[in-house]
């Protein structure tokens, strides 16, 4: 778990204790995967999931991160490439969905490029630290998705998701 120090000390990654990555590995180790360096450095991770129930049955980013001197040369896309063709072709989703904060705009933009939009707005999903800009809690996460093959009618998208605003506790 030390080799992933380089990745996991980034302000803006999630970290976790070592029970759940080892619960992820287990249940889903198709939806998790490694990318490291000839040299054995840690380049970057996703670790997801799959879950929901009808059309609501979903591939779930849980985390997605590379090192910063990794970073701007495609590796967060291949790993989100690999992740949703799992999701798709062996779990049979209908979206990939993820979590990331409001505040993180160069992340929102990646996501957004990879072909995700915002599907809602979720209050203090990351805990409150006070008003930010605009009386907005910067910790809000954006609830964003991507439809898969099975979502030919494209339903498990919206249009004006920044309007749809919900709170931590309506989310699962």
């Amino acid at each position: 778990m030390f080799k992933f120090n380089n990745i996991n000390l980034d302000i803006w990654t999630e970290t976790y204790g070592i029970g759940f990555y080892l619960s992820y590995l287990a249940r889903w180790p198709d939806l998790c995967s490694v990318q490291e360096a000839p040299s054995g450095r840690m380049m970057g991770y996703v670790i997801g999931k799959a879950e929901g129930a009808n059309t609501e049955w979903h591939g779930h980013v849980t985390a997605l991160t590379v090192a910063p001197e990794y970073r701007r040369l495609g590796l967060a896309g291949k790993l989100m490439a690999l992740l949703e063709t799992v999701s798709d072709e062996v779990y049979k989703g209908f979206f990939v969905d993820l979590y990331v904060r409001c505040a993180n705009t160069i992340a929102v933009n990646m996501y957004e490029g990879f072909g995700y939009s915002v599907y809602r707005r979720v209050r203090e999903y990351y805990g409150s630290l006070g008003a930010g800009k605009g009386g907005r809690d910067e910790e809000d996460a954006f609830d964003m998705r991507k439809p898969l093959s099975k979502d030919s009618a494209r339903r498990s998208i919206r249009p004006n998701g920044r309007d749809m605003i919900v709170s931590a506790h309506d989310v699962s």
